[in-house]
């Protein structure tokens, strides 16, 4: 029996090694874009391009690797969309928070991930949380990302008497947002595979070449490939604003923590299914594992320079293909760590070239939406409170915040309480005193 053959048992689950590579590299090829728009997304903090970009590309070849050799999950992982945004929007950008501190931050909460999941709390809070605002949370999730990138191709600008506005579409970079996204939209209606990552590097090439963005790339130096590598900050991350383990830096770890479990929930239950390795109780066989593996590689992905990973959604595209085993995630791990002599070149690609990308990625994350009852008001409202908060306060937290809260109320309210609901009064009056303390410190 082949080493392949003992570790990721290709036999019993009815796959082959080339299968499995065939997967492995669809999977690859479908999620290849975060190489490009995560840097684009954290660079607004000032960290640097080509830094950003190679710790993606470690973190998810490791964690790629790790979800394959330990869990035997077809499951890839990488810096999450959404989370990236939190990062830099909310936590460097609004908060004032400095990269370094919020990749400690990062760090912190990865150690916190294993210690919770190896203590089997973070399972207890997953199912203590309503599906309904799992699916909520996804879309709202999808909407800021799409936000974000309206924002980056300059197709929404602020406006004094509305807020927001239609941008100059005259200008440069709105006509090669637009170019991208009818690109991107095009090829994804022709279910062309890779169709993200090939939309976004056309969008490029027909921008430099039409005069819409300017072609200006640097010396290729490997050493920018160690940027952001070790330069996390864990002592201030400790003490944000000399207040120690202030509401901060508690809600900071929160946000990161809940949405890293929902992403990876939603993520395991829907590629699982697909891929026939769902129990017939409903139960996920080897849960801790893939935990566990998620967890280490977001703490690989803090000490190289990027925010929180999580398994992706992308992954069924390589189970579709076949993958049935951890083998395809290791080849997609392999292809992302083969990746990383190419980081520097990430910064070439403008803004307005991977902005169509956030805008239809986040599209894509409205599905989740139909699994919501809109007939019963107890789930809709915090549902509808939760997917809209998130984009219009710019903040996931404040989301989770309303949905949870709202849910315990009218579950209080109609007198739909259950034994099980200890954990959900207790996150709703967490964040009611967050709100209170919000309110005081204003």
């Amino acid at each position: 029996m082949s080493f392949l053959e003992r570790t990721f048992k290709l036999s019993e689950r009815g796959t082959s090694v080339p299968t499995e590579v065939l997967a492995g590299a669809t999977t690859f090829l479908t999620m290849a874009y975060i190489v490009l728009v995560n840097p684009s997304i954290l660079s607004v903090t000032g960290m640097p391009v080509a830094g950003v970009a190679a710790a993606t590309c470690l973190a998810a070849g490791v964690g790629c690797l790790l979800m394959g050799f330990l869990a035997n999950y077809p499951i890839a992982l990488a810096p999450g969309m959404g989370l990236n945004a939190y990062f830099a929007f909310t936590v460097v950008k609004g908060m004032g928070v400095p990269w370094e501190t919020a990749l400690g931050l990062v760090f912190i909460s990865g150690v916190l991930f294993v210690v919770l999941t190896v203590a089997g709390v973070r399972q207890l809070i997953v199912s203590a949380i309503p599906r309904a605002l799992f699916s909520a949370i996804s879309a709202g999730i999808g909407l800021f990302i799409a936000f974000i990138g309206l924002r980056g191709a300059g197709l929404v600008v602020g406006n004094e008497a509305t807020l927001v506005g239609l941008g100059d579409i005259h200008s440069p970079t709105v006509a090669l947002g637009l170019l991208g996204l009818a690109i991107l939209s095009v090829l994804l209606a022709l279910k062309v595979r890779g169709a993200i990552f090939i939309g976004i590097v056309a969008t490029a090439l027909l921008g430099w070449a039409l005069g819409l963005a300017q072609w200006s790339p640097q010396p290729y130096r490997l050493d920018e490939m160690t940027g952001t590598a070790f330069q996390l900050d864990i002592p201030a991350a400790l003490g944000i604003g000399g207040h120690g383990f202030g509401l901060a830096l508690l809600e900071i770890l929160f946000v990161f923590l809940f949405v890293d479990l929902f992403d990876n929930v939603g993520t395991l239950v829907a590629v699982s299914k697909r891929a026939g390795l769902v129990q017939p109780d409903g139960t996920i066989p080897r849960l801790n594992r893939i935990l566990f593996a998620d967890a280490s590689a977001t703490i690989v992905g803090s000490l190289a320079g990027t925010s929180t990973v999580v398994s992706y959604i992308e992954s069924a595209s390589g189970v579709s293909a076949g993958g049935r085993t951890g083998l395809t995630a290791v080849v997609t791990g392999l292809m992302f760590l083969a990746t990383l002599f190419v980081a520097p070149w990430a910064g070439v690609i403008p803004a307005a070239a991977t902005a169509p990308a956030l805008i239809l990625v986040g599209g894509m994350m409205m599905h989740p939406l139909t699994e919501i009852d809109w007939d019963d008001p107890v789930v809709a409202i915090p549902a509808f409170l939760t997917l809209i908060a998130i984009p219009l306060t710019f903040s996931i937290a404040n989301g989770l915040a309303f949905g949870v809260m709202a849910y315990a109320l009218l579950k209080i309210a109609t007198r739909r309480l259950e034994r099980g609901d200890w954990l959900l009064l207790g996150l709703a009056a967490l964040f009611v005193v967050r709100f209170v303390y919000m309110a005081f410190e204003a």
